[in-house]
């Protein structure tokens, strides 16, 4: 992205605040939320953690009014009602069979709280017209930097396996999420953060289909009932801001 930013388009480099701007975005969206997530799939079902990331506009909502002192409405805790249940809902028969545990959906709501935060930054904050590739770019560089502590103190040279396997994963990571998704995120987050967030609501529904396909996870009532709730929930609340 820095590349393609700064040698092919020419692009201007962050100036003065930007990059301090650019500093704090990656250490939330890169190093904190992505870092507290990987662990956090450690212990949850991918499914589980799909329908966690569509809770994220309740708590955009949620932290919007704390931080900015606008009024907790009725229809906000509603949604939050909801999605918290639906979530628990979900993972119930989960935890019945190993596919997660209290301390990973812990980290897991802990890191959808801060992606939330990221968010509110990102759509708060001046960026002078910067270029989306140029903040894509630098905000993960600079979020990766400050990773680089944290692996090389937990790092277990047992734990890789050089294959095949661990190169498609890096390329998916790389390609389809840190750049095409992101930078479409942040396309949005742009022009609008509440039109943004309703994408959010394929989250759940793709989520689980993909994980049922992919890695066979089981969809039974609670799965569906869970993600009806979340659903729910994010609808009322999105109903409501578009509505203003």
């Amino acid at each position: 992205m820095l590349f393609v930013t700064h040698g092919m388009l020419r692009n201007r480099l962050p100036a003065k605040q930007e990059w301090k701007q650019l500093a704090i975005y990656g250490l939330l969206n890169i190093s904190i939320y992505l870092g507290l997530y990987v662990l956090a799939m450690e212990q949850v079902s991918a499914g589980l953690g799909s329908l966690a990331v569509a809770a994220n506009p309740v708590l955009i909502s949620l932290i919007t009014s704390f931080v900015y002192g606008h009024r907790i409405r009725t229809i906000t805790v509603i949604s939050l009602l909801l999605g918290a249940t639906g979530v628990l809902l979900a993972a119930w028969p989960l935890l019945q069979t190993s596919m997660a545990t209290p301390a990973g959906i812990a980290i897991l709501m802990s890191s959808m709280v801060v992606y939330s935060i990221g968010t509110i930054y990102f759509s708060r904050k001046k960026w002078n017209e910067l270029h989306m590739l140029t903040i894509n770019g630098w905000q993960t560089l600079l979020g990766g930097i400050f990773l680089l502590p944290v692996a090389w103190a937990t790092y277990e040279p047992a734990a890789n396996q050089w294959n095949g396997s661990l190169l498609n994963c890096i390329l998916w990571l790389a390609i389809p999420v840190s750049i095409i998704a992101v930078q479409l995120w942040l396309y949005m987050l742009r022009e609008n953060v509440v039109k943004a967030s309703f994408w959010l609501f394929l989250c759940p529904v793709s989520g689980y289909i993909i994980a049922n396909v992919m890695v066979h996870e089981p969809i039974g009532l609670y799965t569906i009932a869970g993600m009806s709730l979340v659903i729910a929930g994010l609808y009322l609340v999105q109903r409501r801001q578009a509505t203003k």
